[in-house]
């Protein structure tokens, strides 16, 4: 940057003009502070002459020395090697930077000294000296110089030097005296006043010189007033100064270039302002008058923000070429101040960037814009209030607000407006931003010239050397000639007016005469006509009528004919006398007409509003402003006419193309003339209003999170353009002398302000305010204000008269009484139109006739009067009326959401219907049909027959019925139409209690109504809500979006509500459209048949018991082991120790997360060991990531000490039969178990169990509860069959049921349920509860700021764990967090290591995120990252070398980090089946909790539950009392079921429901009825009646669940018999679903093609379950479009799990990058379930007895094996080999191998030749060969056959190396090792049937076996018997490589 600037050439003064002679004094060797003030400068406009320029050419330079950048930086560099440790750049930077600044020398001679130190003061001098021409910038007191070192010359020449000075001295011209006060900056360019004016700082008011001062007669008046007028001349149009020069376009870069096609040069201002606006990042204040191109010079800007986002930045590469924009980072908001000037800057920037691609967008309040479009738009033009709007929301926009680059302020100068208040408050907003965020947003604000720029520039952080740019009045492309007319009448009389239009029209009249244009500015669009009227009428009067006439202009007679196109009446009128007419109320196509013919020069006078002059750029030869009185409806009154509309009038006058001069008149009342004369002329500085509005805007910042404390407050006061005035000028805001003394920086008067604001919010209700900590924290109410911009003063209002049973009266009457209508004021001309409407209005205003003078009975009258579109009269009251309308919409949103806060039902529904109304202009009364276009007449007809054609009735009739109800046969079919399109939705609810108090709803949504774009848009919102039938109170509300994209998804909404005494009869559920009247749906929900179950919990106490030494084990090994950790028991396994060791009894143990419990089980498992030696032991855990974690703890401690073998058995680890058989330990995931077990009475090791330790049991509510329930209703089955018994032991958190539980475990006194207190480290929790937010990700960003102060005011120093829903939520959270330290005194708080650890860390980070966080002492964890990556944050947080841990759900499973302070950011994630959010398991949240505390150096753990508001209590309730567990097994219970049948378990329904007996769901159905939808009435429960009814409900379930099983084929049903298939025995051995089985049937069929076996593979239920995460399925479209199979074909939408998997598989076969890192983790997922759906496949088409297809299906499991498809050719599967070159080998060459089966067999010299035919590179030759080599080559023996079988034998002839043992299958790419296997296959081929299939393998080669090399192996096929004889073929099929199959021919088999 201070590069940047040095080349700036900063004001450079050209030496050209300086006087070559000695002057005056240089040889005077005087302390120049006697001669010289501190500013030497002088302005631009003294450039030409001389005088004062004193030259620095005088220097000596005998020596030849060049001084300049050269010179000093080969001094750097020999002062930097002196200095050791100084760079020497650095060093000319910061000395650059010095010389470049306006101090004075004395200045920089001190500071430069201590920068190089008193050894070097020769260099300073020299620097000092060689200023100007090292830096050739003019500087502030270079003539001081000149004295101190000024050449040495002879007596002589000295007093030659002296007369000749002396003489000129005298001489001289006197030069414009200086106002020396001001300090002259660089870039400020205004000619010296030479007394004419003082600064605004100074006592006596002048006007410029030549102004004239007149008093006029009023022509034609009666009265013969005067009137006065003040002329203030034109200034001279200034020149180009000496040094300065235009830019030609053509020198620019080719950014540049192209947007300014069309320019030759930049004009002189944007000349100026060119090296600072491009070139640099600058902050920057241009004042510059109106018209002198500030839009051009704020294109440079945005130019600069667009080149710092291109690839090659065209600053660094002018010439470069192709300029590709990377419009994602980065946004341009423009803040122009009205919605006019908004959509001319829009139009202007579209325009000259569209060649870029930027897309620029408005968004005021007219134009909205959706989400996906502010996305896709880079420049945002908008209005002050709505950017505040969109930057108060402390979410919904953040995407955009983070992205913003650069902030636009147009017309600064506002900020002494009334709307200066939200200018202040954006800046400070955006300080606090780059403060917060880090990152550059650079402020660029545009300004007319105002007197106190500095002011300004100081409150926008602007330098004032570098970015002030102040422009006078000579920059004005047409200089201005002003005429100020005071009219003398007593202001706001008829006389005043009219002697306003005549003194008016006397100067249109001037004007004419000389020939001009002229733009005459009313101030409403009725006047514009009227003032058109009365001119006329003044010149048919005067007989100059004639003046007017344009018919003799060459375009007249078009201009006719255009003419007569037109809307207007009144316009037509007009044209024919010469006067046009222009405002916003006109029809587009007419102002379009107005402007062509104004600019055309046809029309000679045009009336208009100012809208003309901010929103089209229509320039006139001068202007008139006719009176300075406008009505104000916000003020309620006539106001003045604001400076910033009379400078942008004023800025139309003068064309540059045709005049040399702009005429601008002002014509005003006598009283406001010195007003607007001192205003414009430019002598008043602005000052702040922020003060008036600190109490709203204080809200608003504690609302979004930015203040938190009155500190912050006071800090962000500092940053307010009021804090700047309040230093510069105390006075004005009442701050004494001795105030401005003690406290320069005005803490205490700032700390004051904000304090009294902060009260003033308190005591209404909208902030908490804690006086002893200065905490200020916002609540709802404050937040809403802030949100739907209400006034403070409103909420007080809203607080006293808010009550829960209001009436429409009632509301309307309090929105009337808000604080933004306090303004609205009753005049007596309105009083007998106010009384009509008050006779027309239909609710009560709440006053007698005679109070429409009240202000809120008038706003009453007129918001009612607006609702029933009443026609009004006076102008003033149609101005109101929009107002309030505009207002009173938006506060009845804000009382709609306090209601719904205070949860008042009826309030909420008689408030959003008002809101709708508002917003529709539609009564609630009137019938909803009136929201469409339909005639007066039929609605008028539909309200009379009220209620028969309500919206209910009339959709259950036909067309012709509706026809015959309005009378219309041909409405009837359209409202027919509209019925369809009317937006209702249907709701079912299910009820479940989940205890006696909570109970869980489950909400289905079922649209009713036909989509159409034109009525729907993309969404439709409705607001659904649970409130009590008789109270109305609310118990849930959610905000439900419906898009057209969902429609036809499933909408399920779940969540729970309290229950208390006295339960209400019903509840209702509303779904109440958002935007729509009438459009809502209320289902009542019975209570009827609820039974709420008792919640018996029992809890075990912790008992007061000496802890137990580790002697107590009796047993040396053990106590060895477990002295190595501790020497005592804790507390609860003390109590538990002699029930678990020495006992057999089974065990239940509840205790929290981190309480022992391990070591628990360990205590059982050495029981088992010592009771059952030799028997086996089973720990389930229900997630891989605690399978792990689990195996690693206890390889590392017990198993090598103890002599114990261990087993994992996951998905991921399946070992084969003979280690299961030989553990002693097996550790395992349900599933697996479940796999396994199902075969028990084949698997010796699972009847050898002896205890089943399950952990996380409490899990049996979830998902895989199901799961669970069946392994131990298995094991139980298993231990009654045989006579050992199975000891069970479950482990989990406190629950509620625990009796429940323990009973169906058989516990009996092994029953201990400990509370959430009892932990080693004790845990206090805070749950935070945050507002609903629209969207997951605002809400996520809502709770960053509040992590960040948990972390500092709970764990400063210690350890903290912060949990997020997602992996990009660890990503974003990380960044805050970087963020927020980065405002603290120490940005690396969280770092604990040296820099040299850190770097050396770094460098093994592979993730780019994490190596971001990690260095600001931060880690990510999360399933995305490569191991090493987590591995070493692990490390990294366990070792206290990084102090947070931002991780996903994962973490508080997986891995065992404690620490101090744990966060859950949010209980939601999303979830794809439903695509959308869900809420966290309980059982999670506990889990994550439980990492709080660390026993080792933790007295207490703290965790704090971020969640939503209405969650709050749910986790407050649940996380005291324990969640109780309920059965999911009726959901699933179809395949458990058929597993039971095909392991022979059942063989009767009789049976099934014995089984069902064993299980948890049997003991939960009877407790808890009305949980699993049994409809028993509460006195029926626990009788009889009860039972036979839960029998019938079992009996049911079980019916249900055998005849889908029946449907799928995978088991018999026979009369009371139930038998296992073929095909069930299938899905049970894979542990598949009977769907995917019965899925596979229905499409199966012979000579299948490769594509229908893939996808018939893809479209199993297994796939099902495959995360598809948000916008995946625009990933997904673009996989499609790149792989050989599109996925269209399936039939399902892209965003389909099934689709998915069909994508990740191709993607693998032809071996592509996936796009994102998910995408790996999914592959890797689908390829674990391949293998057995596709063993299953093959097994179901070997029974189906299609022999192609079993083929086909057979070649796809070798190619998934290989991640190869079928033709890319047999050696396409070593490394090396490039795709095509080996198909060519094939089909052009057909060379050998043809297939792999030769592959084996080949000579070397074969597999040479190949390689080189297909251009192995030679370093992957060996890799090639060694490859090759493992694949076998078989001989078959002749098979032996007879009529039932056939056997067969064969070896492998090459023996596998690198070992004979190994016999794993070559498949490098698949997850998981594969062993190499054959399918020995009997086919009869001509009819493609297959007779027999067998799996065989390679044994493990025992002893005998390896002296023997080649294996063999025998295997003999049981045939279908057939009495014919049959020739068959046998295969013996590879599963693992492509196209290997050995055969044998012609086998005859002998009939039977």
């Amino acid at each position: 940057m201070r590069g940047a600037l040095a080349e700036l050439n900063l004001s450079q003064q050209n030496d050209s003009n300086r006087s070559e002679t000695k002057q005056y004094g240089q040889d005077i060797l005087l302390d120049d502070k006697d001669f010289f003030s501190a500013n030497g400068y002088d302005d631009l406009w003294d450039y030409t002459s001389d005088e004062e320029d004193y030259s620095s050419d005088y220097i000596g330079n005998a020596d030849g020395v060049v001084y300049g950048m050269e010179w000093l930086r080969e001094r750097c560099q020999d002062f930097a090697e002196r200095k050791a440790g100084l760079d020497a750049r650095e060093l000319e930077e910061q000395i650059v930077a010095l010389l470049s600044h306006d101090g004075d020398d004395n200045e920089l001679q001190s500071t430069l000294t201590d920068i190089l130190g008193f050894d070097d003061l020769d260099l300073v001098i020299e620097l000092i000296a060689h200023r100007a021409e090292i830096t050739p910038v003019k500087h502030a007191s270079s003539g001081s110089i000149d004295g101190v070192l000024g050449q040495l010359l002879t007596r002589k020449e000295r007093e030659a030097a002296l007369r000749q000075q002396n003489y000129e001295h005298k001489n001289a011209v006197l030069a414009p005296s200086v106002d020396r006060r001001e300090h002259q900056y660089p870039n400020v360019y205004k000619a010296h006043s030479a007394g004419s004016m003082l600064s605004y700082n100074g006592r006596k008011y002048v006007l410029p010189a030549g102004h004239k001062r007149e008093e006029h007669e009023v022509p034609k008046s009666s009265l013969q007033k005067k009137y006065e007028e003040y002329t203030i001349p034109a200034m001279k149009v200034g020149t180009l100064a000496a040094g300065q020069r235009l830019i030609d376009v053509t020198e620019m870069d080719m950014l540049c270039r192209k947007t300014f096609e069309g320019y030759k040069t930049l004009n002189r201002m944007q000349s100026l302002v060119y090296p600072v606006a491009y070139r640099t990042n600058e902050n920057m204040l241009i004042c510059a008058p109106t018209g002198a191109g500030k839009t051009d010079a704020a294109m440079l800007t945005i130019l600069n923000t667009i080149g710092n986002n291109i690839d090659t930045n065209p600053i660094d590469q002018p010439d470069s070429r192709g300029l590709v924009v990377r419009t994602d980072d980065f946004k341009i908001v423009y803040v122009a101040p009205m919605k006019a000037l908004a959509a001319e800057i829009t139009g202007k920037l579209s325009k000259r960037l569209a060649w870029l691609g930027i897309q620029v967008r408005e968004l005021t309040g007219d134009m909205q814009l959706t989400k996906s479009e502010i996305v896709h738009t880079q420049i945002i033009v908008t209005t002050p209030e709505k950017w505040d709007v969109v930057t108060r929301k402390s979410t919904g926009d953040t995407e955009l607000v983070q992205k913003v680059r650069l902030l636009i302020i147009d017309e600064v100068h506002m900020l002494h407006d009334e709307r200066g208040a939200v200018i202040e408050s954006l800046v400070a907003r955006t300080e606090r931003q780059v403060e917060s965020t880090q990152s550059l947003i650079r402020i660029v604000g545009l300004s007319a010239t105002l007197p106190n720029y500095v002011d300004v520039a100081d409150f926008l952080k602007v330098n004032r050397s570098v970015g002030l740019f102040y422009f006078d009045a000579s920059f004005r492309p047409v200089p201005l000639e002003q005429h100020f007319l005071g009219v003398k009448g007593k202001p706001g009389t008829m006389t005043s007016r009219e002697n306003i239009d005549t003194v008016s029209f006397e100067k249109v009249r001037e004007m004419l005469e000389r020939g001009h244009q002229v733009m005459v500015f009313v101030h409403s669009r009725k006047d514009t006509v009227m003032t058109a009227r009365k001119f006329y009428q003044f010149a048919v009067d005067q007989g100059c009528d004639n003046l007017l006439d344009a018919s003799d202009h060459p375009r007249y007679e078009f201009a006719v004919r255009d003419m007569k196109t037109s809307k207007g009446r009144e316009l037509r009128e007009m044209f024919d006398k010469g006067f046009g007419t222009h405002h916003a109320g006109m029809p587009r196509s007419d102002r379009n007409l107005v402007e062509r013919l104004f600019t055309d020069g046809v029309l000679k006078v045009l009336c208009c509003t100012a809208t003309l002059a901010w929103g089209i750029n229509l320039p006139a030869a001068a202007v008139i402003i006719k009176g300075t009185q406008l009505y104000s409806a916000q003020e309620g009154k006539f106001v003045d006419l604001g400076i910033l509309d009379v400078l942008q009038i004023f800025g139309r006058a003068g064309r540059p193309q045709f005049q040399e001069v702009g005429i601008g008149f002002i014509c005003t009342t006598h009283d406001k003339h010195h007003d607007y004369l001192t205003a414009i002329t430019q002598e008043r500085p602005i000052e702040s209003k922020f003060s008036s509005k600190i109490v709203d805007n204080l809200n608003a910042e504690i609302s979004l999170g930015t203040v938190t404390s009155i500190q912050e407050a006071v800090q962000w006061v500092g940053d307010s353009y009021l804090f700047v005035r309040m230093k510069k000028s105390p006075h004005t805001y009442g701050i004494g002398p001795t105030e401005i003394l003690d406290d320069p920086q005005l803490v205490q008067r700032r700390r004051n302000l904000v304090a009294n604001a902060a009260r003033t919010l308190q005591k209404n209700q909208m902030i908490i305010f804690n006086e002893n900590t200065e905490e200020l924290r916002a609540k709802d109410v404050g937040r809403i204000a802030s949100q739907f911009y209400v006034l403070h003063q409103s909420i007080e209002i809203f607080n006293t008269m808010m009550r829960p049973q209001a009436t429409e009266a009632d509301i309307l009457r309090m929105i009337s009484m808000s604080g933004e209508f306090d303004n609205i004021q009753s005049r007596e001309s309105e009083s007998d139109e106010l009384l009509r409407l008050m006779e027309q209005v239909h609710c009560d205003v709440g006053g007698v006739k005679t109070d429409v003078n009240q202000p809120y009975v008038k706003t009453n009258i007129l918001l009612q009067s607006y609702i029933s579109r009443v026609r009004l009269e006076d102008f003033a009251l149609v101005s109101d009326t929009a107002y309030v309308a505009q207002n009173a919409a938006r506060i009845c949103r804000a009382l709609f959401m306090i209601a719904l806060n205070r949860r008042w039902g009826h309030q909420c529904l008689v408030l959003l219907t008002l809101c709708k109304s508002i917003e529709k202009q539609i009564w609630p009364f009137q019938h909803p049909l009136h929201q469409f276009d339909l005639p007066e007449p039929i609605l008028s007809k539909l309200e009379a027959k009220e209620p028969a054609s309500s919206i209910e009735s009339l959709k259950d009739m036909g067309p012709a019925e509706i026809g015959q109800l309005v009378h219309n046969n041909k409405e009837g079919r359209a409202i027919s139409r509209l019925l369809d399109n009317f937006p209702t939705l249907g709701i079912e609810a299910e009820i479940a209690p989940l205890n006696r108090d909570v109970l869980r709803i489950r909400l289905s949504l079922t649209p009713e109504f036909r989509w159409n774009d034109r009525h729907h848009g993309t969404s439709e919102s409705y607001w659904i809500w649970v409130e009590n039938s008789e109270t109305s109170d609310i118990y849930h509300h959610e905000f439900f979006i419906l898009s057209r994209k969902k429609l036809h998804d499933n909408h399920e909404l779940n969540f729970t509500i309290p229950l208390s005494d006295p339960l209400p009869s019903q509840i209702y559920v509303r779904a109440v459209s958002d935007r729509w009247l009438g459009a809502e749906t209320v289902t009542p929900v019975s209570f009827q048949h609820l039974i709420r179950p008792d919640t018996e919990s029992v809890y075990t106490d912790l008992l007061n018991l000496q802890p137990l030494p580790i002697s107590a084990l009796k047993n040396p090994l053990l106590e060895e082991v477990y002295g190595k950790r501790f020497d005592f028991f804790n507390p609860m396994q003390t109590q538990i120790f002699h029930c678990l060791y020495h006992t057999s009894a089974n065990v239940l143990l509840g205790s929290p997360t981190g309480s022992g419990k391990t070591v628990a089980a360990e205590l059982a498992m050495w029981w088992a060991f010592r009771e059952k030696p030799g028997s086996k032991v089973v720990y389930i855990a229900p997630m891989k990531a605690l399978v792990r974690e689990r195996v690693q703890d206890w390889r590392a401690r017990l198993t090598k000490q103890m002599g114990l073998k261990l087993v994992e058995l996951t998905g991921d680890n399946t070992p084969d039969t003979r280690t299961i058989r030989h553990a002693d330990i097996i550790i395992t995931t349900p599933e697996k178990w479940d796999g396994v077990s199902r075969s028990w009475q084949t698997r010796g090791y699972v009847r050898q169990v002896s205890l089943v330790i399950i952990d996380e049991i409490h899990l049996l509510g979830g998902d895989r509860g199901p799961i669970l329930e069946i392994i131990v209703s298995r094991m139980n089955y298993i231990a009654s069959q045989s006579k050992d018994s199975v000891r069970l032991v479950g482990m989990s958190t406190a629950c509620a049921n625990a009796t429940d539980l323990g009973n169906w475990l058989g516990v009996k006194e092994g029953l201990f349920n400990f509370r959430h207190t009892v932990r080693p480290v004790p845990l206090e929790v805070y749950i935070d509860g945050f507002p609903e937010q629209r969207g997951f990700c605002a809400l996520m960003q809502s709770m960053n700021r509040p992590t960040f102060l948990a972390i500092k005011a709970h764990s400063p120093e210690k350890p903290v764990i912060v949990f997020v829903a997602s992996r990009r939520q660890t990503r974003l959270t990380a960044k805050d967090l970087i963020n927020f330290c980065g405002i603290e005194d120490n940005p690396r708080r969280f770092v604990k290591m040296s820099e040299e650890d850190l770097q050396l860390n770094l460098t093994r980070v592979k993730d780019q995120s994490l190596r971001e966080a990690l260095s600001f002492g931060i880690g990510l964890h999360h399933a995305g990252l490569v191991e090493s990556d987590r591995a070493l944050t692990e490390e990294l947080f366990a070792n206290n070398k990084i102090q947070i841990l931002v991780a996903t759900s994962t973490l508080a499973w997986g891995v065992n980090l404690p620490a101090h302070l744990v966060v859950v950011k949010g209980t939601q994630f999303y979830d794809a089946k439903i695509e959308g959010y869900k809420d966290m398991d309980l059982t999670d949240v506990l889990q994550m909790l439980g990492r709080a505390g660390r026993p080792q150096f933790d007295t207490s753990g703290i965790a704090k539950i971020f969640t939503q508001d209405a969650k709050k209590s749910f986790y407050k309730y649940f996380l005291h009392t324990g969640f109780p567990v309920e059965s999911s097994l009726h959901n699933v219970l179809d395949d458990h079921l058929g597993a039971e049948v095909s392991a022979g378990t059942i063989a009767t329904k009789q049976d099934a429901l014995d089984y069902l007996t064993w299980t948890f769901f049997f003991r939960r159905l009877h407790k808890n009825p009305s949980y699993y939808g049994l409809e028993i009435s509460a006195e029926e429960h626990n009788t009889i009646t009860a039972q036979a009814i839960a029998n019938e409900y079992m009996v049911g379930l079980i019916d249900r669940s055998l005849s889908q099983l029946a449907e799928s084929g995978c088991v018999d049903i026979s009369n009371d018999g139930v038998g296992p298939t073929p095909l069930g025995k299938i899905a049970s051995y894979y542990y598949l679903s009977h769907k995917t089985i019965r899925h596979l049937v229905r499409h199966a069929k012979r000579n299948a093609t490769f594509e229908n076996c893939l996808s018939w593979m893809c479209c199993a239920s297994e796939y099902d379950e495959l995360p598809v995460r948000h916008n995946e399925d625009l990933i997904n479209i673009e996989l499609s479009n790149n792989l050989p199979l599109k996925a269209d074909t399936l039939g399902l939408p892209m965003w389909d799990p099934h689709v998915k998997a069909y994508l990740l598989l191709q993607a693998y076969l032809s071996r592509i990058d996936l796009p994102i890192s998910d995408y790996i983790t999914d592959q890797n997922s689908v390829l674990d379930q391949s293998i057995r759906v596709l063993q299953a496949s093959i097994d179901v088409l070997t029974e189906l007895g299609y022999l192609s297809s079993c083929m086909m299906m057979i070649t796809l499991l070798q190619c998934v094996k290989s991640a190869r498809w079928a033709h890319d050719g047999p050696l396409s599967i070593f490394p090396g080999v490039e795709v095509e070159k080996e198909r060519h080998r094939i089909d052009k060459l057909q060379s050998p191998p043809a297939t792999t089966t030769e592959i084996g067999n080949l000579s070397n010299s074969e597999l040479a030749l190949a390689m080189e035919q297909i251009e192995v590179p030679q370093r992957m030759e060996s890799e090639f060969t060694r490859s090759a080599s493992l694949l076998p080559f078989l001989s078959l023996s002749s098979p032996a056959t007879n009529a039932h079988s056939l056997s067969l034998s064969f070896t492998r002839q090459n023996s596998p190396t690198p070992s004979p043992s190994s016999f794993r299958a070559y498949a490098p790419r698949f997850p998981k090792p594969q062993t190499e296997g054959w399918f020995v296959i009997v086919a009869d081929e001509s009819k493609d049937e297959i007779l027999a299939l067998r799996r065989v393998g390679w044994e493990e080669p025992g002893r005998k076996a390896l002296a023997r090399e080649n294996p063999t192996v025998n295997c003999r096929l049981e045939l279908p018997e057939s009495s014919d004889q049959r020739s068959v073929s046998v295969m013996v099929v590879s599963n693992a490589y492509i196209g290997m199959v050995f055969r044998v021919d012609g086998v005859g088999v002998p009939g039977v």
